[in-house]
């Protein structure tokens, strides 16, 4: 039990690291893009744009780290030497995000019109240079994260984003002011059609900034490069690359189909509306995040010794009941949380139970994935994964031009499914962990039912209806600590 309050309040730190910089990117840049473009004729357009290309970004980062994260952990765990392994990733990334630079600006032309953005190539150019730094920063923060460094991992995260967030209020709130004023100095400077440009700028600043601190930790160690470690790295991470891949598709797909499957004409608009109720819904995933950062080098750190199946076992069931907690207080409080994104978007609103609900179930896969990591069988993460990408692609394919974006969403809750129970079987036979899974399907359907009791069941009273919310998360929590003394574990205070 002291190891999972270790991993909670390890989680808790890199929170700071993760959900703080999304949470203000939530409590700010959300309302404020929905807001902004709720006032602009073709706003829900203009967010579109943002939706898809920030889609693109997270599949192409996930390339460009081809899986060097969690090889890194396992590989610098190992007696071989912990430098060489940092030293020889930072290499083979910097190289790959050099080359991959390179051939988005010979070939900016096909490119751009590829992926429909032919007019707009600077955009592409701005895309590219944001997702190889990140990729390239990804190793200098595994190793933070590898040495136990959670407090400067997280300043230098929140550090990204209150640069972004800075730089997009001035070019988006600040800067058009001061133009409408006749300010010469903005005049020379600012064109105010250019929006959506502005928001990739404070990206590349705020990355470009973050990189710049993380240089302390990239110069300090003595370079060395060794080919040999990294063929080994390679072929352990090329699996998690492809697994990656598959598993950024199930994520972001329907963002980038959208727009072909509905068609151009109002494609973007349904991207722009679904994407900001989905962003509403992703809440879920700050959660699973940096429960991620956290639990990754501690079951590796946990691997091999006598009780790490059930600490495993433990830990997921914990897991899922820290995060069906938070899946009622998103959807039953919907109503307060709604206010987050503007009024032009709120219809997209119906997708969030779906989408909290598909992010638990991809927590509770990421738990699972533990027994082909640490055993080195990362080719079946990669297989189920793959699975789920196509179960994805199908939904959407099939489901989205007659039932929008409600379709996309039910595919994340199929895909996640699907992964979840065939890594389970498969881990049953492999490396079984003995989770107690009655007790984690009944908290569950629990949740469930109080979602619908609770959207269903409503007052006039808006206070009426808080306190009707509130007493069934509380039911849900007596119900939790009766059985599991979950709440005395978190607070130190069982016997």
């Amino acid at each position: 039990m002291n190891e999972i309050r270790k991993l909670a309040g390890q989680t808790v730190i890199y929170g700071f690291g993760t959900v703080v910089p999304r949470f203000l990117n939530y409590a700010l840049l959300t309302p404020f893009y929905t807001y902004l473009f709720s006032n602009i004729p073709d706003g829900t357009e203009q967010y579109g744009v943002v939706t898809e290309l920030y889609a693109w970004m997270v599949l192409v980062l996930v390339f460009l780290t081809y899986g060097m994260e969690t090889a890194y952990f396992r590989f610098a765990g190992k007696k071989a030497d912990k430098d060489v392994v940092y030293s020889t990733s930072l290499v083979s990334l910097f190289i790959t995000s050099a080359v991959f630079i390179l051939l988005i600006f010979l070939f900016i032309k096909p490119i751009s019109t590829f992926i429909g953005y032919e007019t707009h190539k600077d955009y592409i150019k701005l895309f590219a240079w944001i997702v190889a730094i990140d990729a390239f920063s990804a190793i200098p923060f595994a190793y933070l994260r590898g040495n136990n460094r959670p407090v400067v991992f997280s300043a230098l995260k929140i550090l990204n984003v209150v640069i972004t967030v800075s730089l997009v209020f001035f070019f988006l709130k600040l800067a058009p002011s001061l133009y409408e004023k006749g300010n010469k100095w903005i005049i020379n400077i600012y064109d105010p059609s250019l929006m959506v440009r502005y928001i990739f700028i404070a990206n590349l600043a705020g990355s470009a900034a973050t990189l710049l601190f993380l240089l302390p930790y990239i110069i300090k160690i003595k370079f060395s490069f060794n080919g040999s470690v990294l063929r080994k790295m390679l072929k352990y991470s090329w699996p998690l690359l492809v697994g990656g891949l598959a598993g950024s598709l199930n994520e972001v797909l329907d963002k980038i189909l959208m727009k072909r499957l509905i068609g151009e004409e109002d494609g973007l608009s349904t991207v722009g509306i679904y994407g900001a109720g989905f962003k509403v819904g992703v809440i879920m995933s700050l959660f699973i995040q940096m429960y991620r950062f956290a639990a990754e080098p501690f079951f590796f750190e946990k691997a091999g010794k006598n009780d790490a199946k059930e600490t495993y076992a433990v830990t997921m069931k914990y897991f899922v009941i820290a995060s069906l907690i938070l899946f009622l207080c998103i959807n039953l409080y919907i109503n307060q949380i709604q206010f987050i994104i503007g009024p032009v978007f709120r219809e997209s609103l119906i997708v969030v139970p779906i989408i909290s609900m598909g992010y638990l179930l991809l927590g509770i896969f990421i738990n699972q994935s533990i027994w082909y990591k640490v055993d080195d069988k990362t080719i079946y993460g990669a297989i189920i994964t793959i699975f789920g990408a196509g179960v994805t692609v199908i939904i959407n394919v099939l489901f989205v031009p007659g039932y929008g974006y409600i379709a996309a969403a039910w595919a994340h809750v199929a895909c996640y499914a699907s992964m979840v129970i065939i890594s389970y079987l498969i881990g049953m036979k492999l490396y079984p962990v003995k989770y107690e899974t009655g007790k984690i399907m009944t908290y569950m359907l629990l949740a469930i039912i109080l979602v619908i009791i609770g959207l269903t069941v409503q007052a006039e009273n808006k206070l009426l209806n808080i306190l009707w919310e509130t007493s069934l998360i509380t039911a849900f929590c007596v119900v939790i600590e009766w059985r599991e003394r979950f709440f005395s574990l978190i607070l130190r205070i069982r016997k």
